[in-house]
């Protein structure tokens, strides 16, 4: 019988701060990207947040395996991780953060369609489909109007370029998740799974920087509170905290509240970074964040439509 509960107070709170730390790491990259590379950022991230969780697991006397079939898989979700991150990084240097974060976000809608061609248990409804139709509407709006002094100049294709490697990262986000959802990662604790896709994003961007003259850094104050930031808080202690969560409370419930991730990412990069937000973005981010939500939230709305359509007999007018 499942025990998880409905969200409380609790984690409500507990949500919009983790949604609020999800939406500033691509704030952060932005911001200190002038001092090195996102790509270089992420890799010396995952790698000090690696670091973290196999010290957890240690001490847990729970260390995750570094061999067989269960390490292949876990290197295979560690792969697509890094080239999800990698996606992410070089997005960031050619579109604005708010754009970014809005794209990536549609990754549930990738994993849900994923799953449904996987698990006969995860069929998309057709309340679903519709959520889907919304969302890629959105995605069509915001890619195709751009600003009205941006149309066929250089900068509306660097945009564009961005956007679209933010919604390949999502794609390759929903990728990892159905990977983990179909194979024995499912068994495993979250905290291993978490270092499997750590590890290889640090291995793999790391090299990429060396390799490809992004492995520069000019010491800087933002920059070394910025690493910090991005190792300890985000990729550590907030991921271990949603999958605490998802152990105690109603995963659809803790899906909707996290897709208020793009909407503080939208504000945040208005008010900190400056990004210019036009007409045809929002109305499209609009639509992709309804579309999202129908998505992961059906089951909940479904139950609530029943509901509210069920005859109650106590009305009955007896004679």
């Amino acid at each position: 019988m499942d025990q998880r509960k409905p969200l409380d107070i609790t984690a409500i709170g507990l949500m919009v701060v983790i949604c609020t730390i999800w939406a500033m790491q691509q704030i952060g990259l932005k911001a200190t990207e002038s001092y090195a590379s996102s790509v270089f950022q992420i890799g010396i991230r995952s790698g000090l947040a690696a670091a973290c969780v196999y010290t957890l697991t240690a001490f847990r006397q729970k260390r995750p395996l570094l061999s067989g079939r269960t390490a292949l898989l876990g290197g295979l979700a560690g792969l697509l991780f890094a080239l999800e991150f990698l996606l992410i990084g070089k997005a960031l240097e050619y579109s604005t953060a708010s754009h970014v974060v809005v794209f990536l976000y549609t990754a549930p809608v990738f994993a849900a369609l994923g799953l449904h061609l996987k698990l006969t248990t995860e069929r998309l409804s057709a309340l679903q489909w519709g959520g889907i139709l919304v969302a890629v509407i959105g995605i069509a709006y915001a890619f195709l109007t751009p600003g009205p002094d941006q149309s066929g100049t250089p900068a509306a294709a660097s945009m564009l370029l961005g956007d679209t490697l933010a919604l390949l990262a999502a794609v390759l986000w929903g990728a990892t998740t159905v990977l983990i959802r179909t194979t024995r990662l499912s068994e495993l604790s979250a905290t291993h799974v978490l270092f499997y896709q750590l590890a290889i994003t640090a291995v793999v961007l790391i090299m990429i920087a060396a390799l490809t003259g992004q492995a520069g850094i000019i010491p800087s104050a933002p920059l070394f509170w910025n690493l910090a930031f991005q190792s300890v808080i985000v990729a550590f202690a907030s991921f271990l905290c949603w999958f605490w969560m998802l152990t105690r409370y109603k995963a659809s419930q803790l899906g909707v509240f996290s897709f208020l991730t793009p909407l503080i990412g939208v504000i945040l990069g208005y008010f900190l970074l400056g990004d210019a937000l036009t007409t045809g973005f929002l109305t499209g981010a609009v639509g992709v964040l309804i579309g999202i939500i129908i998505v992961s939230a059906s089951p909940w709305i479904e139950r609530i439509l029943h509901t509210n359509h069920t005859p109650k007999k106590d009305q009955e007018i007896t004679t």
